[in-house]
């Protein structure tokens, strides 16, 4: 079952990149500011280091950590008596609930926003950056989730319907597309959009600083972290809009991107 279920998830994910690939590549919202063949050379590497560090080190642990969890009958969920579909999309929910918390601690958190800078040190926002992250945020996340799952006790299935989702709703919302202003405004208001997230990579930290849910939108707004940025003209250069600006310099440097949560500067020491 759990082979299944990581198969479909991993045809979604698939199927996602190549659907927003061609939708940015026919109707991009912003003007592309370099190579775009060098930003997906750069994001395929780091995805191809992540899954390998993941497959090895992470995914079967954790697969038995959730079946362990749910044969013990941990968790509110379990408690609850929950069940069937009832149960998967209360956990969709619930575990969304969670991912929005851990993404703000991310940005609250010296130690955990040194790893996920790596993130936001992006010069610009297309589907590939759904990828970037460093192996470190993956390996504290893993913790994170095992903690989340210990409270919530969600089915295997139930947190294969998460994952998959939360990948796809990324892959969504960083991709470089910009929806018709009816459908915008009534689909914002539910799901996190391109436009609601793009404001979270801005380089002023007004909007970087907000705007944290990853599946379901109505967490901001709920927890007073909606900042709404002002609609700017589609198709203009946005320039040096998105991004962390003292990173500009080494955002496709492999090595730098690295190593840079455990530079001297990072760990509080004198350069």
């Amino acid at each position: 079952m759990e082979l299944d279920l990581d198969g479909g998830r991993l045809i979604l994910f698939l199927g996602g990149l190549s659907l927003f690939i061609l939708l940015e590549t026919i109707f991009p919202a912003r003007v592309w500011q370099g190579k775009r063949i060098n930003r997906f050379m750069f994001h395929a590497a780091v995805a191809a280091l992540n899954t390998v560090i993941v497959r090895v080190l992470i995914y079967v642990p954790f697969l038995l950590w959730i079946v362990y969890v749910e044969q013990q009958g941990w968790g509110i969920s379990r408690w609850l008596g929950l069940n069937g579909w009832l149960e998967i999309v209360i956990s969709l929910i619930m575990l969304d609930l969670f991912d929005y918390f851990w993404h703000r601690a991310n940005h609250r958190f010296p130690l955990l926003w040194r790893f996920h800078k790596a993130h936001h040190a992006d010069t610009e926002m297309d589907v590939t950056t759904a990828l970037r992250f460093h192996p470190g945020e993956l390996f504290l996340s893993s913790f994170a989730k095992a903690l989340w799952i210990l409270i919530w006790g969600p089915t295997a299935i139930a947190w294969f319907v998460f994952e998959g989702l939360i990948s796809l709703c990324a892959q969504f919302h960083h991709s470089n597309i910009d929806l018709p202003e009816p459908i915008e405004r009534v689909l914002c208001r539910v799901i996190v959009t391109p436009r609601f997230h793009t404001s979270h990579h801005r380089v002023e930290r007004t909007y970087g600083d907000a705007n944290f849910s990853t599946i379901f939108s109505f967490w901001d707004p709920l927890f007073g972290s909606y900042n709404q940025m002002p609609r700017e003209e589609k198709g203009a250069d946005h320039g040096d809009l998105i991004g962390l600006p003292q990173a500009r310099e080494t955002a496709f440097s492999f090595k730098a991107w690295l190593i840079e949560p455990f530079s001297r500067r990072n760990m509080g020491l004198a350069d």
